[in-house]
């Protein structure tokens, strides 16, 4: 199930744990944009792990595959769907807390 987080809190929890938060929050994005996709897909803490095994190499493959997940999510929808991977994956490269939050907007949009 996704419950939406309210960004606010999210982005200060973020910067107040000096990061730490962001750990908990890249996993569940993860589990979230893979439910919302109705797709198998590598887990959170896989995905975390694969990120930290490749120096943060991984996380620009993730930051693309979101944008595919959450795309596939609002086809599904019947909705329009942007290539919002390409967007995820540069904001991914200036800044990883800012994509962070463009994936959540989405997700929330999809919760119950």
């Amino acid at each position: 199930m996704v419950r939406q987080k309210n960004l606010a809190l999210c982005v200060i929890l973020y910067f107040v744990t000096c990061g730490l938060y962001g750990i908990y929050w890249f996993v569940c994005l993860t589990d979230d944009t893979n439910a919302i996709a109705q797709e198998e897909g590598t887990s959170g803490v896989a995905a975390l792990l694969l990120t930290v095994v490749t120096c943060g190499i991984y996380g620009f493959y993730w930051a693309y595959k979101r944008g595919e997940k959450i795309d596939r999510a609002h086809q599904l929808r019947g909705e329009y769907a942007s290539n919002g991977g390409i967007l995820y994956l540069l904001l991914f490269i200036f800044g990883g807390v800012i994509t962070y939050i463009l994936i959540q907007n989405e997700v929330n949009k999809f919760a119950y």
